[in-house]
């Protein structure tokens, strides 16, 4: 930016751009928003020229358009443009720089622009340092006044005052105080006509001093106004003008009968005596406010859920144990042991009335799609209570748990109250589903909020920040749903009974899909139950060849898009009853999604069956192993976990420490480097239970012996060997069955869990191995004998 003042010397011709209501004194820096057609184009063309133009007040400011030299002060001020930015709606922005005084002796406007003859005004160029006494102590007035002015609140930059301290010479400085003066404009014009600089001087002294005596004024009015009043008078006043208000609104009878009515359910309300002073009191405040103050806003909203609370109502728990059997078992196939453990949980309750166990909170884990959400749905019918589902998936704000602070217009109460609000009753089945996936954050730890809620000793009086009262949730009948109990902070998982939840076996799938899905997506569609015949066949098409899950949840989706398909089909003309066969099954839902690996795996060194569990079940997990020409490295690969990588260490030293037993050559282990890969990389895996698979691929690798693909295997191993017990078996040995897989090897010590928690019909087509050692898994998963010492005896269960 260009802040050098030229020098302007003879009559000039300049574009003249008129003002309505602002003086531009010489060495000030202003910016302008311009908005008239020709102030517009006379700064576009001067712009493009020497940037010098005249800006002068118009004398009537309503004055759209001015038509001769009798529509201007006669004395205006020569301007530098410093910067034009043209606008989107057509103005132009700019920054302007007064340089001296003109005199405008003619003016015409020629092609849409007015141009005038300007007569530049030499000011008397006089020293402030030159000045008489007198002068000097208004000069030094001035600047104290300033001071005043901004200490009594007056507006000015400090740089700028700075700027006017610094000025030397009187002529600058008086023209940088009256930019700042608050005065009309035909004010600021009369200070910029003053031609001798002595009256101009006590000129703009008298205006400053009248403006800081004006400013003295007021805050003496208000100093004044603050300490006379007082607070009775002034609530006396306030109430009056606000009674005033509403009568002329009328809203006063509007508010009269709201309070009338709070007042009517406080009678009525049976809550504890400290929360019913509590309301009388804000009832009190409510009548005294302005309706559409915010503060009355809050109150009438805290009352309202004050009132809609169920203080004392509550329903009538159902014990009827047979009863709760027969919606066990209708709502859900198989689970046995979680039926039981309910119907033990209800019948406790049935002979304490209501009041025995209530400490047990149950804790439903399982994959998706295993009905864990139903299981609360079934135990509030049974029970007769109203159920009510809080998701706390991804919940990072513990004020969602205890609520927000009465303090603002949009605090609310935490979720534990909405869920009471919403069902109606003080006992209600809160479901509070994903509890594992609590989150932290700045806001504080919700799953630590839910430690009062939990707690029996505690939710007697759990107090929400919004109601500020305590409530007795010691009714409430909470259970949690989680996909894995790993997640959940320990003092919280110390506070539930875990009921695990397995996946679904294909035979199981079958009947749920049968007995359970079909009728009602059948339904849900349009259909009849006599228009639609779907086989056995095609079901287990749907199960096995496009969905890979523990649960029902995308068999459910995928006997959906079939039933879409027919009614597709039935719009279009074609008569029920529709048949659904395998082949049909291909037709609807198109190409299959899910490939059996095993099928297109042949027998190899290196590769090993292993078995996994995920959140959503357990999967057949195939393990790699090669050795290449290196110094001794291990390698592993596919996203694995730090846990399984220490299992991958202690198979590797295994192996090492036992060469001679295998007639593997130690020269080996020192010249090649073993990669360990695991298919799917993008997947993370982890956990213990690879390790005697891992085992298997590196001796494999080095005694040049292939492993049989149709053993599946899972088990910790430890650096002597040992195979240790590990969990998700059912999850597991499902996964190998559904992957054609009949033959497994467990941890011995997992025996008693095989036989109590897999179905009969699942272990008579399986064949199961239980070891103790490693040396028990190779003589399984190798046919050739492999060690040169005498055998280890291994224990072989064969459940057929």
């Amino acid at each position: 930016m260009d802040l050098e003042i030229p020098n302007i010397e003879g009559t000039q011709r300049l574009n003249v751009m008129p003002l309505r209501d602002i003086v531009v004194y010489p060495g000030m820096v202003i910016p302008l928003f311009v908005g008239r057609s020709f102030s517009v184009k006379a700064i576009e063309d001067a712009f493009k020229n020497n940037k010098l133009m005249v800006f002068v007040l118009q004398k009537d400011r309503d004055k759209e358009e001015p038509t001769n030299i009798k529509d201007f002060y006669e004395i205006g001020t020569i301007v530098k443009i410093l910067r034009a930015v043209p606008l989107e709606d057509g103005r132009l922005k700019i920054l302007a720089q007064g340089i001296e005084k003109g005199k405008l002796t003619n003016i015409e406007k020629i092609n849409g622009i007015y141009i005038g003859n300007v007569e530049p005004i030499k000011e008397q160029v006089i020293l402030i340092d030159s000045l008489s006494k007198k002068e000097k102590a208004y000069v030094s007035s001035i600047k104290d006044l300033l001071e005043k002015a901004i200490n009594l609140g007056k507006q000015i930059i400090p740089d700028f005052i700075a700027i006017i301290r610094e000025t030397e010479e009187l002529d600058k400085f008086l023209d940088l105080v009256a930019s700042v003066l608050d005065l009309k404009a035909q004010d600021a014009q009369s200070i910029l006509e003053i031609d001798d600089i002595h009256k101009k001087l006590v000129k703009i002294h008298d205006l400053l001093a009248s403006e800081v005596s004006i400013l003295e004024l007021q805050n003496r009015i208000k100093n004044s106004a603050r300490e006379k009043m007082e607070k009775e008078q002034k609530e006396y006043y306030l109430r009056q003008q606000m009674k005033a208000i509403q009568e002329e609104l009328g809203e006063a009878d509007d508010k009269q009968a709201e309070v009338k009515d709070y007042l009517e359910k406080l009678k009525k309300l049976k809550a504890p005596k400290s929360v019913k002073l509590d309301i009388e009191k804000q009832i009190n405040r409510f009548a005294k406010m302005y309706p559409e103050s915010a503060e009355s806003t809050v109150i009438r909203t805290w009352l309202d859920w004050i009132f809609e609370l169920p203080w004392s109502k509550k329903t009538k728990d159902k014990f009827n144990i047979e009863e709760a059997q027969k919606i066990l078992d209708k709502d859900h196939y198989d689970l046995e042991k979680i039926k039981e453990r309910i119907i033990e949980y209800l019948s406790v309750r049935k002979l304490t009335k209501g009041q025995g166990s209530k400490s047990t909170i149950l804790c439903f884990i399982g994959p998706p799609g295993v009905g864990k959400t139903s299981l609360g749905q079934s135990i509030a019918k049974a029970t007769g209570r109203p159920f009510v589902r809080i998701s706390l998936g991804g919940m990072r704000d513990e004020a969602e748990i205890r609520g927000h602070r009465r303090t603002y217009v949009g605090a609310m109460p935490g979720r534990i109250i909405q869920a009471i609000k919403q069902a109606g009753v003080k006992n209600p089945l809160i479901m509070l589903d994903e509890i594992d996936k609590l989150a932290v954050s700045f806001q504080g730890d919700p799953a630590a909020a839910l430690l009062e809620v939990l707690d029996p000793e505690q939710n007697k009086n759990f107090t929400d920040l919004y109601i500020g009262h305590p409530f007795d949730l010691s009714e409430v009948l909470f259970v949690a749903t989680g996909n894995r109990a790993d997640t959940i902070p320990q003092p919280l998982l110390d506070r539930m009974e875990v009921l695990y939840l397995s996946g679904y076996s294909e035979e199981e799938k079958l009947h749920i899909a049968k007995s359970h899905l079909l009728p009602n997506i059948i339904k849900e569609h349009g259909f009849k139950e006599s228009d639609i015949k779907i086989k056995d066949d095609a079901i287990l098409e749907a199960i096995r060849s496009y969905t890979r899950e523990a649960g029902v949840r995308n068999l459910k989706q995928k006997l959906s898009s079939i039933l879409r398909k027919l009614a597709v089909k039935k719009l279009k003309g074609q008569k029920p009853p529709f048949v659904v066969d395998k082949n049909a099954v291909k037709e609807l839902l198109g190409a299959p999604r899910i490939t059996r690996e095993k099928e297109e795996l042949e027998q190899a060194i290196g590769l090993v069956t292993g078995l996994a569990w995920t959140e959503v079940g357990g999967e057949i997990m195939y393990i790699e192993v090669t050795r290449l020409k290196g110094k001794g490295g291990l390698i592993l690969t596919g996203s694995l976990g730090d846990v399984m990588k220490e299992s991958a260490q202690a198979a590797l030293s295994y192996i090492k420490s036992k060469a001679d037993q295998y007639n593997i050559d130690t020269k080996l282990f020192s010249s090649y480097d073993i990669h360990i890969h695991v298919p799917e990389g993008a997947v993370p895996k982890d956990g213990p239970s690879a390790g005697i698979a891992i085992a298997t691929g590196i001796l494999s690798v080095f005694a040049e012996k292939p492993v049989r693909l149709d053993v599946a295997m899972t088990g910790e191993v430890t650096l002597r060997g040992r195979v240790l017990p590990i969990g998700g078996v059912k999850e597991k040995i499902l996964a190998a069955k559904r992957a054609s897989i009949y033959e497994v090897i467990l941890p011995s010590k997992n025996k008693l869990e095989v036989m109590e928690d897999l179905p009969e019909y699942v272990r008579d087509k399986m064949t199961f191995h239980f070891v103790d050692h490693l040396d028990e898994v190779f003589d399984i998963v190798f046919k050739d004998p492999l060690k040169t010492k005498p055998k280890r005896g291994r224990k072989k269960v064969d459940t057929k």
